[in-house]
């Protein structure tokens, strides 16, 4: 035999709505089996593909090709069982047919994935879609959508923030608070975003931290104590800056002025925290006789910028005279931000030398080797 006319039924509609068993053989069964299907549910669009494929088989005969019809059903549970179906009833019907070639008929783009099934058994030489000429877009429309809604990248992107703004907006419906919950909405959906755009950052801290609780080290309680700080430091911050919007409002402070209170009375707790979180991977390195400047080295550059932002943070509100406004303050607030960066800076070059020094030892002990 020359050419095969392969139609597709993935979801096994014909043995489900017309009772008829795949496959279909030659052209008067799939006439029958394409009317049964029509009469029992009219809508379904594998008719059309049976009745597709007996008019490509009679323009195959009136041109002197030898060709035959045959219809392949799978399941209806659409995936590894429908598709094993299928290609079991194709190897079977191979050994009757062995053809040279396929012409591949389906409905849409769910039939369509059954094309490496096809093509890894014999050659194809056209794929004809039959669809209805209202609805030309709707099944492969439906079956994109399907399909990207069963990823689970997609599916997790999607629905985790709309269920997760669904349920902070139920809660607070709950307990009679309806302005708290655009309040969490915004600081959930944000956070979430936030993790997101960070992942790639945020993930090797996280592979870090569960690492060092199955390992029994230091790392897993100081890291935890730096997320526990953090948090506190945040939470300590939005309520200075809360206290001053709610006396007088943002009109009056104006933005830069909460910002720069949120840092003051926060750059000391951030600072603690990755202090404390370096400390116990020092820790760790020294009962491994492993080398800390790695770990070293970024504390006191650390400590730089916290002695930076904290003097700055500190000259700023001096400066403003809604908050100070006092020539004291502002003195006091000149010398604070003068010593920060004179301690900025001593710290930033003993850190320096400490990596120096590091790297030296490094590379004494490779000579060595």
């Amino acid at each position: 035999m020359q050419t095969l006319v392969i139609c597709i039924d993935r979801d096994n509609d014909l043995g489900d709505k017309a009772n008829v068993l795949a496959p279909l053989i030659g052209r008067e069964a799939n006439i029958e089996a394409a009317v049964k299907l029509a009469t029992a549910d009219p809508e379904d669009s594998d008719t059309n593909t049976i009745f597709g494929g007996v008019k490509i088989l009679d323009e195959l005969l009136e041109k002197g090709v030898d060709a035959e019809i045959i219809t392949l059903a799978g399941d209806k549970n659409i995936g590894i069982i429908s598709d094993q179906k299928i290609a079991n009833q194709l190897d079977i019907l191979l050994k009757k047919f062995p053809a040279e070639s396929a012409i591949f008929v389906s409905d849409g783009a769910e039939d369509e994935t059954l094309l490496p099934i096809v093509q890894s058994r014999m050659k194809i030489d056209s794929v004809r879609r039959i669809v209805v000429m209202q609805s030309a877009n709707l099944e492969s429309t439906y079956y994109i959508i399907k399909h990207a809604f069963n990823d689970p990248k997609i599916s997790q992107t999607f629905f985790v923030p709309v269920g997760l703004a669904a349920l902070i907006y139920a809660f607070f419906l709950l307990i009679d608070y309806s302005q708290g919950a655009i309040i969490g909405i915004l600081a959930a959906v944000g956070l979430y975003m936030l993790y997101r755009g960070f992942s790639d950052t945020v993930d090797p801290y996280w592979e870090k931290l569960k690492d060092s609780f199955y390992s029994g080290r230091l790392a897993f309680f100081t890291y935890a104590t730096a997320v526990i700080l953090m948090v506190i430091a945040t939470l300590a911050g939005l309520m200075d800056v809360w206290n001053l919007y709610t006396s007088q409002g943002i009109w009056y402070y104006g933005i830069i002025p909460l910002i720069t209170s949120f840092i003051n009375s926060t750059i000391w707790i951030y600072v603690l925290a990755i202090l404390f979180a370096d400390a116990g991977k020092i820790i760790d390195c020294k009962q491994h006789s492993e080398p800390t400047g790695k770990y070293l080295v970024p504390a006191f550059f650390v400590l730089s910028l916290g002695f930076l932002l904290w003097g700055a943070t500190r000259y700023l509100i001096s400066m403003n005279p809604v908050i100070s406004g006092t020539e004291a303050d502002l003195h006091a607030g000149m010398q604070i931000f003068v010593y920060s960066i004179v301690f900025a800076i001593m710290l930033a070059l003993a850190g320096i030398r400490v990596s120096s020094k590091s790297q030296e030892t490094g590379k004494g002990q490779k000579s060595k080797r």
